[in-house]
């Protein structure tokens, strides 16, 4: 099968194109052909692996010294079952699913960058949303997961007041929905190109983080919500720390390790099955312009998902 192999860590040039075995389902795997994938921010940080050297030896124990233990990267699939193990019992052959391969820190499985992976039947994996693509369906776990772990330490209640920094992004997009679903009031911190975006996922108020006097627009909030972590920062992010209502709650997706449950899949599943959330896509790529994908992701400003057909 076609698969993009990450022949070491560095630039997006070190995905290439290759041929490589087609794997074969376990007793309790599905084999799912993929249609679909998508180059999230975690893909990058692997692939490009120069984080602080501490940080570094931590990621390189998990993943691999010099280059990657397991050549194909990518967490998000949406495809069709080709064939099952045999004590497979939730799904048949030609079954449209999506999934996500990060199931826990300990149980995690890549090689989404390519034309078949095999994943167990109970791990984070799904029939597709009836109402939309397989594209569509690869923009939502990664995203919708990783919100759902900020909103999941937050308690909001109807006319809560949340900001959240960084809406214009995967996380921040499903993160949006999902505090407008639980009845928020959401302001949004993107650029004022994307303000547009923001608002037809729900937003009521918008700030301009470029803005030399953007904290000037801060209110207090029950919630704020840092969708990009530590990786970006600025004068508005550090103020909009400290922008809170008594009891108010600073929750950044860089404290702990994102829990990412089997029921938050699941609710992603039955919420965009209701039309409760849609899934933003930037742009999509095929298989084989998977470097030039990395590349557009690692700039750091892309809109939602970039998604890749294979």
């Amino acid at each position: 099968m076609k698969a993009i192999t990450c022949l070491k860590y560095g630039d997006a040039e070190n995905l290439v194109l290759a041929e490589v075995e087609k794997p074969s389902p376990k007793d309790n795997e599905v084999l799912v052909k993929i249609h679909a994938t998508s180059v999230t921010t975690s893909d990058v940080l692997i692939r490009r692996m120069n984080e602080k050297p501490i940080p570094k030896f931590i990621l390189q124990c998990v993943f691999g010294f010099g280059k990657p233990r397991k050549p194909i990267l990518g967490m998000v699939s949406s495809g069709v079952i080709e064939s099952k193990g045999c004590s497979v019992s939730s799904f048949n052959i030609g079954d449209e699913v999506f999934a996500y391969g990060s199931v826990s820190a300990a149980k995690r499985r890549f090689g989404s960058y390519a034309e078949y992976i095999c994943l167990p039947e109970d791990w984070h994996i799904a029939h597709k949303p009836t109402n939309m693509s397989h594209c569509d369906a690869a923009a939502i776990p990664y995203g919708g997961l990783l919100a759902s772990h900020l909103l999941n330490k937050a308690e909001i209640k109807k006319g809560d007041k949340v900001l959240i920094y960084g809406a214009s992004g995967s996380i921040g997009s499903m993160a949006i929905q999902l505090a407008k679903n639980a009845g928020a009031i959401v302001t949004s911190v993107c650029s004022g190109k994307n303000f547009e975006l923001v608002k037809s996922l729900g937003s009521d108020f918008e700030i301009d983080y470029t803005r030399e006097d953007a904290e000037l627009e801060l209110e207090t909030y029950n919630y704020v919500f840092d969708a990009v972590g530590n990786a970006k920062s600025s004068a508005l992010k550090e103020k909009s720390k400290k922008a809170l209502l008594p009891k108010g709650k600073y929750i950044s997706i860089d404290h702990g390790i994102p829990l990412t449950l089997k029921s938050a899949f699941l609710n992603l599943k039955s919420l965009a099955e209701q039309e409760k959330i849609k899934p933003v896509i930037d742009r999509v790529y095929p298989l084989d312009k998977m470097a030039e994908a990395h590349a557009y992701v690692e700039k750091g400003h892309k809109k939602g998902n970039v998604v890749i057909t294979v």
